[in-house]
């Protein structure tokens, strides 16, 4: 077989494969690119030497079995038997996201273990999985957002073929699957990306460190690198679409940005595989452009995550003002109205976090609602707390807030997303933690976390150490949860929820435009209309009279029992409770 690789700077380049040493020659047609003949097939350990380096790992590596630092092996995506071949694929449109970390989601951390609770999501129904990262990283357990192979597959939780097992059993129970893959920055440990050529610039930083080269010299070959990558997910793995971490931290000055030059290369491959694919960027730029069509002077990524209707609902959850959440915690009703309308809160506004303005408006005429993510929970929002905890450990005793979240949610303009366990208001926390095997690495890690939140107040001891293994243990879903209360009935709320917003096409309708809000700040309800469908929440303890209009509804899903809408027009609900309705 062909072995190439990418070492532009190098004076001669070494393929070792299968004990035998041969030297590579230089591509005459591609800059910077080596190329030669060896013996191989799936599974061949082979690596590559420039200059006089050791033997390193292919940055085009399918397969790290040894970890990242660690020869590569050969994978043959043609030995795979796809039993869902008939897969028509799901477009963003009408979906519903369930954000789902392989090590956590259960005690085995495996993509077959997961794979076994599937099920559960199709009972749930949800539409799509939305994997976190699983590129390879070093050590077994981990966030993944350090992984520093980008085309391999993390061994601990089945390499390539696990995650094809995965996919095709999802895909038999008709879900799509989204990968969350990071092209920002690579982890600090088993990078040897730099040694081959200027994958990264010092011409710009981020808080990683020096900046993927986007738009330095030799940056045509790192977009090629990071598209041919996205592209690999969604062809040889069959992925349905990809989530792109923190987009804001890819520095790019050029003409044409990258982002633009991926969708439009996404968008390709939709077509010649005929089944739709899709791209949902991580940003906190509040920028349009990210998700208006090219065709319209966008970029064409096809939805992103939207942090501002989250933050407005934690505030009104929870009370809590630090740092970011300061800009919403002034009028949270206000803040969570404005985004269930416009989609961003902060669309030019000044954000006193930030210390200047932020953002652009939406233009709701060109871009669609399920455009945006909406989400109460989500991994960052949850385990960058020092303790990792859920709203259902913030709100304990308080079930009927998490209903109303839910209800938030489910039934907003936005394409809705839930965290795993979120569903049945699991009792387990989401915490950091790493499997970092350098020593030093893993002690900066260590000392850092707990130096971030003892400036915010809190004692190093109460800090969990990221390294133990017992912060990962803490952090996988309890399974027997769900099969006892009050777990099951929140669990079964949310059955409802999604139930219905599959049932009910004013629940889908695509105009951010038709929303209309009504909210009393100090009595802590609020209330939206979208087409007949009325959703009413009082997050208060006191019961409200919420005025929803005198024509005749009937309760398509309710907390608690309610009353009304009266002669006056007022429905009486509960407090920390939550009421959909369609009026006739």
């Amino acid at each position: 077989m062909q072995f190439e690789v990418w070492a532009p700077q190098a004076g001669r380049v070494t393929l070792h494969c299968e004990g035998a040493a041969q030297a590579l020659e230089k591509d005459p047609e591609r800059e910077g690119w080596w190329t030669g003949e060896a013996d191989a097939g799936d599974g061949s350990r082979y690596a590559f030497a420039v200059d006089d380096s050791p033997p390193l790992p292919d940055p085009r590596s399918r397969r790290q079995p040894d970890g990242p630092d660690g020869a590569s092996a050969v994978v043959d995506h043609a030995r795979y038997a796809w039993r869902s071949e008939s897969w028509p694929g799901l477009p963003p449109a009408g979906a519903v996201l369930y954000e789902l970390h392989v090590g956590t989601y259960t005690r085995e951390g495996t993509f077959d273990a997961a794979a076994a609770r599937l099920e559960h999501l199709v009972e749930l129904g949800v539409t799509h999985v939305e994997l976190m990262p699983i590129c390879s990283f070093p050590g077994r357990h981990g966030w993944g957002y350090d992984g520093v192979a980008p085309w391999a597959v993390h061994e601990p939780y089945g390499g390539p073929e696990g995650l094809k097992r995965f996919v095709d059993r999802a895909h038999e129970l008709g879900l799509g699957v989204v990968l969350d893959v990071v092209h920002n920055h690579l982890g600090p440990s088993g990078n040897h990306l730099p040694d081959f050529g200027p994958y990264f610039t010092d011409t710009h930083h981020t808080p990683w460190g020096s900046a993927v080269n986007l738009d330095a010299p030799g940056s045509d070959e790192v977009r090629g690198y990071l598209i041919g990558s996205a592209l690999a997910w969604l062809r040889d793995y069959r992925i349905d679409g990809l989530r792109l971490d923190a987009v804001h931290a890819l520095v790019d000055s050029r003409a044409l940005p990258f982002l633009e030059e991926l969708s439009a290369a996404v968008d390709a491959l939709a077509a010649d595989l005929d089944h739709p694919l899709f791209l949902i960027a991580e940003s906190d730029l509040n920028d349009p452009r990210l998700v208006t069509p090219r065709t319209e002077g966008g970029l064409g990524l096809h939805a992103q995550w939207n942090d501002d209707f989250h933050h407005a609902l934690h505030t009104a959850l929870t009370g809590e003002s630090q740092g970011y959440y300061a800009d919403f915690a002034r009028a949270p009703f206000a803040a969570l109205a404005k985004t269930l309308t416009g989609g961003f809160f902060h669309d030019g506004t000044y954000s006193g976090f930030r210390g200047r303005h932020h953002g652009r408006p939406l233009d709701r005429t060109r871009v669609a609602a399920h455009r945006l993510l909406g989400y109460a929970q989500t991994h960052d929002q949850v385990g960058n707390r020092a303790q990792g905890d859920r709203l259902s450990i913030l709100l304990s005793g308080s079930p009927g807030l998490l209903a109303c979240a839910a209800a938030l949610v489910l039934t907003a303009p936005f394409t809705p997303m839930v965290l795993m366990g979120e569903e049945w208001a699991a009792g387990t926390p989401w915490q950091y933690f790493t499997d970092h095997t350098d020593p030093e690495l893993a002690e900066a890690v260590r000392r850092g976390r707990r130096r971030e939140f003892a400036a915010h107040g809190w004692a190093e001891e109460d800090v969990p150490d990221p390294q133990d293994p017992a912060t990962r243990d803490r952090s996988c879903l309890d399974w027997s949860e769900p099969e006892r209360e009050p777990h099951a009935r929140v669990l079964a709320w949310y059955r409802r929820l999604i139930a219905l917003r599959h049932e009910q096409p004013d629940l889908t309708d695509p105009d951010l435009a038709d929303t209309k809000v009504a909210y009393d700040e100090e009595a802590h309800w609020l209330a939206f209309r979208r087409g007949d469908v009325r959703v009413a929440v009082n997050l208060g303890k006191e019961a409200a009279a919420i005025p929803l209009g005198t024509r005749p509804a009937r309760v398509l899903a309710a907390w608690d029992p309610v009353e009304g809408p009266d002669e006056d027009g007022l429905l009486h609900l509960p407090g920390e409770s939550c009421v959909v309705l369609l009026q006739d």
